[in-house]
């Protein structure tokens, strides 16, 4: 079963988990009111609120019965046994790290070491609980007694001080009879001083990350209510101001899972947003025995397989929004695959085999097939304006496609709506480059769409009179206005001519799925201002035939052949991954060695309709070209 699994699902590798969330995410918060008011859930006083809560301890995510029946599960269980048996390394490990300092690398933030405290909260905490191990208790001990003597947990970047606030609450809870009073008392002064004093300052405000629809909000909110729920009654009448507050204001990032369980922020920020946001509810449930209806935000139900879908069979996703291309797993995928029925999204998680302490709590033995589960080859995520295809969700070789053209409004946003990424063979051959530093002057501000990595000429899209302005409309949001799930013709077709407001009269992108085998990106555009280029990178060598109308890509042994079906005067060229000479070009940008673009050059004044194929040559005989058709006879 082991083997077949992995088999099977070879997109599930390296974990990004509630007790590890997301490296990559450190961006300056912006504090942008979101206009709708959130859903309404009904939320009791402050004072109601702690009249339910537990009086025993532990009471986050697992209680002692449920510790001891851990115990017992983890001598029979194979998954438990190994990823106890990896934690105990992890936690060996960690001994030898040194003191946690107040340091700030980068001048503005403490995240690594908030989230270094988290990681060993979780992990000491639950590895003495198991095994009585005094060596975790006492060295713990001292990181959390170095940590209370900071002068703050860096609320400037409140992120850092919400991560910090959880790990305290974890340690403060789940080890609370091996405390002394003297440790309690100093552990809940950090909570209270450095925790619950700036969050009530910002809950405060008319503005802050309490009032965003992105996961500031979910980790903020998150991190108090671990906080208020494990000291709530030793300290009620704080406690009880911050987790009402917080579940005032978590649904307004909840509502962005709706319709159906997408994330505007892309999968790599949905697994640092929703690791917190399934923490928070568990630990609702555990300490107050409901999550006051949160669960039932519409499209929660469903985001546990937003991850799925965006992951291709090259272990890589399709990283928009400031993401790496790591695939994004998260532990809460154990929580929200057992609540919502999504064995897919568990199983997702198990195959991944990186497990944290939440791992152990949330796992249940109930892993399937995620093609016997049911589950659509293709998808398109309504609001967030994605569309994924694949020819198998059993076949490591097949052909993975994925869309976006999202609104550029939403946060993390890059100039990219159009842009494609494509696995085929085992490998990635059209890859987005992901962020750049977040440090760069005015990465989050004035200069962002001045960074290659963040216009559109750094994405696999379409950029039309290229100039030192923006090269798409950074206010722009586009929608995918037509999708087809067919067995021999799969597609997806998205107005971009907002994009391009001032630059085309008209654009439109459609990407096809043919036959679950080859690839079809077409473009059709009508009365563009000056040149369009049209490209796609790749770590793949590039060979262009002698008429300029064939590529071959070699990338691992494997082969990708590249064809202009239309028009009959355009060529291919090959570009370095590197702007225009008409863009801007800041200094301190990451380096994109490797990588190389296939680029596609014309006059755009008139209309055009380009058509590229994207044909994998697997061996299984030549693939006949398409004949091309207007977007609109698809």
């Amino acid at each position: 079963m082991r083997r077949s699994l992995l088999c099977r699902l070879t997109l599930f590798a390296a974990l990004v988990a509630v007790t590890a969330p997301l490296a990559f995410n450190r961006e300056s918060f912006a504090a942008v009111d979101i206009d709708a008011k959130g859903p309404t859930i009904a939320i009791p006083s402050a004072a109601a609120l702690m009249a339910r809560l537990k009086r025993q301890h532990p009471r986050l995510l697992i209680d002692a019965a449920g510790f001891a029946d851990l115990q017992r599960r983890i001598k029979s269980d194979e998954v438990l046994k190994r990823w106890d048996a990896k934690l105990q390394r992890d936690a060996a490990a960690y001994l030898k790290a040194k003191m946690p300092e107040h340091v700030l690398p980068d001048g503005k933030r403490l995240l690594d070491t908030s989230r270094r405290m988290v990681k060993h909260s979780y992990t000491l905490a639950m590895m003495y609980r198991l095994h009585g191990d005094k060596r975790y208790l006492d060295y713990l001990w001292r990181e959390l007694n170095a940590v209370s003597q900071f002068p703050d947990f860096n609320p400037a970047h409140f992120l850092d001080t919400a991560e910090m606030t959880h790990a305290f609450a974890i340690a403060y809870d789940w080890l609370y009879d091996d405390w002394s009073d003297s440790q309690r008392a100093a552990l809940r002064k950090a909570i209270v001083n450095m925790g619950f004093q700036p969050g009530l300052h910002v809950y405060q405000a008319k503005t802050g990350w309490h009032r965003v629809s992105h996961n500031w909000n979910q980790v903020c909110n998150g991190g108090l209510t671990a906080g208020a729920l494990a000291i709530g009654d030793e300290e009620p009448i704080i406690a009880g101001q911050i987790l009402h507050e917080a579940l005032t204001s978590v649904p307004f990032a909840m509502q962005s899972y709706g319709p159906d369980g997408g994330w505007g922020e892309g999968p790599g920020y949905w697994g640092y947003a929703t690791s917190y946001n399934v923490m928070m509810i568990a630990c609702l449930e555990s300490a107050l025995g409901t999550d006051f209806g949160l669960s039932k935000i519409a499209g929660f139900n469903e985001t546990g397989l937003f991850p799925l879908y965006m992951t291709g069979p090259s272990n890589r996703s399709f990283n928009f929004a400031d993401a790496h291309d790591r695939s994004a797993h998260s532990d809460c995928l154990l929580w929200l695959g057992d609540r919502f029925h999504l064995p897919a999204a568990t199983q997702m998680e198990v195959a991944a085999d990186a497990p944290t302490a939440a791992s152990l709590i949330w796992y249940r033995d109930k892993e399937k097939d995620a093609a016997a589960s049911g589950l659509p080859l293709d998808k398109y995520w309504r609001d967030v304006e994605v569309a994924t295809m694949r020819g198998s969700w059993s076949d490591p070789q097949t052909v993975f496609v994925a869309m976006q053209a999202r609104s550029h409004t939403m946060n993390h946003q890059h100039l990219d709506l159009g842009s494609f990424v494509l696995d085929a063979l085992g490998q990635r051959w059209a890859v987005d480059l992901g962020p750049d530093n977040y440090n760069l002057p005015g990465y989050f501000g004035k200069q962002r769409y001045e960074y290659y990595r963040l216009r559109a000429e750094g994405h696999n899209t379409i950029v039309i009179g290229p100039s030192e302005a923006a090269d798409q409309d950074p206010k722009a949001g586009c929608r995918i206005g037509r999708f087809s799930s067919k067995p021999s013709l799969a597609f997806a077709i998205a107005d971009l001519t907002n994009a391009y407001a001032g630059r085309a009269k008209n654009v439109e992108r459609g990407i096809a799925l043919v036959d679950r085998r080859f690839t079809i990106v077409q473009d059709e555009i009508t009365g563009a201002r000056g040149d369009v280029w049209w490209f796609m990178h790749t770590s793949a060598e590039i060979q262009i035939n002698a008429e300029g109308r064939t590529a071959t890509l070699n990338q691992g042994g494997k082969k990708l052949a590249a064809r202009i079906t239309s028009p009959a005067d355009v060529r291919f060229e090959v570009r370095e991954a590197e702007p225009l000479p008409t863009s801007p070009n800041p200094q301190g940008q990451k380096s994109n060695a490797g990588i190389r673009k296939l680029a596609i050059h014309f006059n755009g004044s008139g209309a055009v309709r380009l058509c590229v194929e994207l044909v994998p040559l697997d061996g299984r005989g030549e693939v006949v070209s398409r004949k091309v058709q207007p977007l609109s006879a698809w």
